[in-house]
């Protein structure tokens, strides 16, 4: 699959004192686009209360480089960058890219999948591993090594 990128309208809302985007924004905006990207695949909140699973970050960093005002227009996109084989364990990024092709910010985020009735981590189904397998690949991606028992 290709890069699977989205446009990003600013809001008034969104800017700060210092008239450009609230560092919070960011983790909104990667979120909305992460769930916009995995509903379009198909693994809806639906699918997710279906199967009793959610995802849940571990760790999540941004990474500011260019300054985003009112009047930029942004995209957004998703790429794995890190994955368990059986996609339990998974690290995604985020590039904010400016009109001219410069690159604004970076989110990158571990995540893993918690079981919602005994709230530990598990290991997600067939379906969402299916779905895990069409996220674009980062050209640094790698695979998380096995725990040892």
């Amino acid at each position: 699959m290709s890069i699977f990128t989205i446009p990003i309208q600013i809001r008034w809302a969104d800017i700060d004192q210092n008239r450009h985007l609230r560092h919070s924004v960011y983790y909104d905006y990667g979120a909305m686009m992460r769930m916009t990207f995995l509903s379009g695949l198909g693994l809806t909140t639906q699918k997710l209360e279906e199967f009793k699973v959610g995802p849940i970050i571990l760790r999540e960093e941004a990474i500011f480089r260019r300054e985003i005002k009112l009047e930029d227009k942004i995209t957004l996109d998703v790429q794995l960058l890190k994955a368990s084989i059986d996609f339990s364990r998974w690290s995604l990024r985020h590039h904010f890219t400016k009109e001219d092709g410069s690159l604004a910010a970076i989110i990158n985020l571990d995540g893993a999948w918690l079981d919602l009735a005994i709230r530990k981590m598990a290991k997600p189904n067939d379906f969402i591993q299916n779905i895990f397998q069409q996220i674009p690949k980062s050209p640094e991606f790698e695979l998380i090594p096995e725990k040892k028992k």
